[in-house]
């Protein structure tokens, strides 16, 4: 065989390789396990960017009349208690005033204003709905019209189930949004609602309930 006659089968032999590959999909590399692969998935928020609470979780509320401590139910009304936690996880509850105390017979309720920036308003959840009730102790989302709770909240001194859901037939008839409950501090509320009230007239209305000295709150930060 001549060494022209051996190249020319070489170079066949060769195209014919060449061919068969061509007549396959090439071989994929098998994906990279990365580290974003194994990564977990961050939990979907509550609403908007609220992460979902405890279950149960305590909030110790330091202020210049004495300490209070209350336990918010995040089974049962989810939304308002982790609206609450931003304000205090935040450090906005710092600073904060308990600002109107409103007598009622032989009750009542005292309501304080976070400080600084207000975060958007959260939708409303009634005691129909989660099942509170405005009992002696709890704490409360103060609002106007229903969607506009933000930074004010209120706790209640006595039995003011007035505040619940279907109460006022002659409102929205929704009440406020109950959320949890004072555990010990009970004196210091009573001490906030007995404060002196002023007697200059209040652009806004709420005259006769406007403490004349504030309650300052002096720090408030979660126990569990």
């Amino acid at each position: 065989m001549t060494q022209r006659r051996r190249w020319m089968i070489g170079m066949a032999a060769l195209m014919g390789v060449t061919l068969l590959q061509g007549c396959f999909p090439a071989q994929q590399k098998p994906a990279e396990n990365t580290e974003a692969a194994k990564a977990p998935s961050k939990p979907k928020p509550l609403y908007r960017d609220l992460p979902v609470p405890p279950d149960s979780v305590r909030v110790l509320i330091q202020t210049t009349k004495g300490d209070i401590v209350v336990e918010l139910d995040g089974k049962r009304a989810p939304i308002s208690t982790a609206n609450f936690l931003q304000y205090v996880d935040s450090g906005k509850m710092t600073g904060a005033q308990f600002w109107r105390a409103m007598k009622s017979g032989n009750g009542g309720f005292v309501q304080v204003e976070a400080a600084g920036h207000r975060y958007q308003p959260i939708p409303h959840e009634p005691t129909s709905q989660t099942g509170l009730s405005h009992t002696d102790g709890t704490i409360s989302t103060a609002r106007y019209a229903v969607g506009t709770a933000s930074n004010q909240f209120t706790i209640s001194v006595g039995d003011m189930s007035y505040m619940d859901a279907g109460r006022d037939p002659e409102g929205d008839n929704q009440g406020y949004a109950a959320f949890g409950k004072v555990v010990s501090g009970m004196d210091v509320v009573k001490k906030i609602l007995n404060g002196k009230i002023t007697k200059k007239k209040i652009e806004g209305g709420w005259d006769g309930q406007n403490l004349e000295n504030p309650v300052e709150v002096l720090s408030a930060k979660r126990l569990n």
